[in-house]
């Protein structure tokens, strides 16, 4: 049986932070799949923190990561009431029509 080493971690990290940024890039329209693409992104350098973390015997990578779901759990929801308050004030959540709020 083969043990999960930092590579393996690594790669994982890659692939999520990868899909979050193809997720952001590519659904530029819809404001709520560009808030979650974000939220996986945050999720994949929290994990590289832990797998760091783990492996080098230091928990500070650990305790960082706290900080960091703490800061994205409120990313989350203000971002979801900026986007209720919108869709409600203009009925769709369509990203390209928020430039009526230039100026």
């Amino acid at each position: 049986m083969e043990t999960i080493t930092l590579n393996h971690c690594l790669v994982l990290n890659g692939i999520l932070f990868t899909l979050g940024l193809l997720g952001v890039l590519l659904n530029r329209r819809h404001l709520l799949m560009v808030l979650i693409a974000v939220e996986v992104m945050l999720l994949s350098v929290n994990l590289n923190l832990v797998s760091f973390s783990y492996f080098l015997k230091d928990y500070a990578g650990q305790v960082f990561t706290v900080f960091i779901l703490t800061v994205a759990a409120a990313e989350a929801a203000i971002g979801l009431a900026i986007l209720t308050l919108y869709y409600k004030n203009h009925g769709t959540i369509n990203v390209s029509s928020a430039t009526t709020l230039k100026g």
